[in-house]
């Protein structure tokens, strides 16, 4: 179900225009667009046997900038937090999306009790299995929402899951790849995941992993970059209670890892926009 806030989103359809480095190689190729079965969201969109409601959904809220903050909480600069592969695709990362943004995964209540809410937007796989055939390379994500909220956003962040052997890593690691081309965002996450005993390298390699194409959707910003997270199936695995990892139950049982590295991040988020004065 789609989530907006007091307006229809102006423009939802128009296409947008388009530290210490443990660097690690990518062992693997992971989903691109030569291994997807839509080369874009408008295809997988247009294909009469994918139905929205039933294989897919998509939730977004763009908050407008007449809007008042709720009460106890802080004028916000805008930054859009997206998750591209979200509900059965990259387990985790809808939930981590809507806590990053400033709600609870479980009923949407502002969560932390303090600080700003950011815009966010979503798509997710609602299958019971097969969700990785909606998976859209994110250079190729032309949803006309997710495009008109990044390119009118000074900051994007971008969710994704990722194997550890995907990230280059060793396996069963713990353990989340920061990229995209906005490297004071990615040393931020870099230090606050540091802070929280988060396990963070910087990505690089293969260009999916690393969100370094300009025609990647967390780059897509008012400003060009923007910063990109892949986690380890196992670190998201980490976050939610053992036996609720599934797409209905993870919402409501979230671990104290979750809401630290939520925190972490939202924490680095803050520290981008305290440097970005209001226009």
């Amino acid at each position: 179900m789609t989530v907006i806030n007091r307006r229809t989103l102006i423009a939802a359809f128009a296409a947008a225009p388009a530290l210490s480095t443990l660097g690690a190689a990518v062992g693997s190729t992971p989903a691109s667009a030569a291994a997807d079965l839509y080369p874009s969201n408008t295809a997988l969109y247009a294909t009469p046997t994918v139905v929205e409601g039933v294989d897919y959904g998509r939730r977004y809220r763009r908050h407008l900038v007449d809007d008042q903050s709720p009460q106890g909480r802080t004028p916000f600069v805008r930054t859009t937090v997206i998750a591209p592969h979200g509900g059965g695709i990259e387990g985790g990362t809808s939930e981590l999306c809507l806590a990053i943004a400033g709600y609870h995964p479980a009923d949407l209540a502002p969560a932390p009790a303090t600080g700003p809410t950011h815009d966010f937007w979503m798509f997710e796989g609602l299958r019971s299995s097969n969700n990785s055939e909606l998976h859209v390379t994110s250079t190729h994500c032309d949803d006309g929402v997710a495009r008109a909220m990044c390119a009118g956003s000074r900051n994007v962040l971008s969710l994704h899951g990722c194997t550890a052997a995907q990230a280059g890593l060793e396996a069963g690691a713990q353990a989340v790849l920061v990229g995209g081309l906005n490297s004071t965002f990615r040393q931020y996450l870099m230090e606050e995941f540091a802070a929280a005993g988060i396990r963070a390298v910087t990505a690089s390699g293969e260009e999916e992993i690393a969100g370094i194409s300009p025609e990647n959707i967390c780059n897509r910003s008012l400003l060009g970059m923007g910063a990109q997270l892949e986690m380890t199936t196992e670190l998201r695995a980490a976050m939610f209670a053992p036996g609720k990892n599934t797409r209905t139950e993870r919402a409501a049982n979230t671990l104290p890892l979750f809401w630290a590295y939520a925190t972490a991040v939202r924490t680095a988020i803050q520290r981008l926009e305290a440097t970005q004065p209001i226009l």
